[in-house]
């Protein structure tokens, strides 16, 4: 992965900080710094839950996708089991909105969010 000298100027001050605060520090992208900073401690809590209950727990989240319709992912994921195996999750990191970076930012200073 190409790294980049300057850590990114990020002006959100919104719900977005969530998102972004382990993208404005420095050396964020390594796994390693991740699991320092508390990374992956949601999967091993999703390790030990049923796929109905993960569903049910993204769900009352209010997570939503970052596209422009922000669908509601834990209803993303219901229609996903309803359909047999095999299923793939596949992320979507495509910017065609000209001149925005929201996804390079994430994809590029936290790739393990």
């Amino acid at each position: 992965m190409r790294s980049y000298p300057a850590t990114p100027k990020i002006y959100a001050e919104t719900t977005l900080n969530m998102l972004l605060r382990r993208a404005k520090k420095p050396r964020v992208h390594t796994i390693e710094d991740y699991l320092r900073d508390g990374g992956y401690q949601a999967l091993e809590k999703a390790l030990s839950m049923s796929p109905e209950e993960i569903i049910e727990w993204v769900d009352k989240s209010t997570l939503r996708g970052r596209g422009g319709a922000g669908f509601p992912t834990g209803r993303k994921w219901k229609f996903a089991v309803q359909n047999p195996p095999p299923r793939y999750f596949v992320c979507n990191a495509d910017e065609s909105e000209p001149g925005t970076f929201k996804d390079r930012i994430l994809m590029e200073r936290d790739p393990h969010l």
